[in-house]
């Protein structure tokens, strides 16, 4: 799952709930039920029977269910083993299961090393 620094679980959409429109909320957003519309996290975990219709933009994405449109993620994008993406994905890392389908482009980018590199100087020992 995410790392340590995730924040706490602050929206929730029920098995038995169908949203229609669009979500933008701060912090993390779980869907169990449907979402027709795009949606807009800090993190989103899709339950295994979670479908959304819709584009979706997070720092990090967990799919369990189905998403039918485009994920951009700053940080990661995990498709769990009977998670299903039809569409493109933009992310940094990606991790998919066995069984997880991605149906679509992926594009990965990668952030600029901040490495720094340290110059010898000749004549010291």
């Amino acid at each position: 799952m995410f790392s340590k620094n995730t924040e706490k679980l602050e929206s929730f959409v029920g098995g038995n709930s169908h949203f229609r429109g669009e979500i933008k909320t701060k912090g993390t957003l779980r869907i169990d039920g449907t979402v027709d519309g795009n949606v807009e996290a800090d993190w989103l975990i899709l339950g295994e029977k979670a479908y959304l219709k819709g584009d979706a933009m997070a720092r990090g994405v967990i799919v369990g269910g189905r998403i039918d449109g485009n994920i951009k993620a700053k940080e990661i994008i995990e498709i769990k083993s009977k998670g299903r993406i039809i569409g493109e994905i933009v992310t940094s890392k990606l991790s998919i299961s066995e069984g997880g389908i991605l149906d679509g482009k992926s594009s990965m980018h990668r952030e600029e090393s901040k490495v720094v590199e340290l110059q010898t100087v000749e004549g010291r020992s």
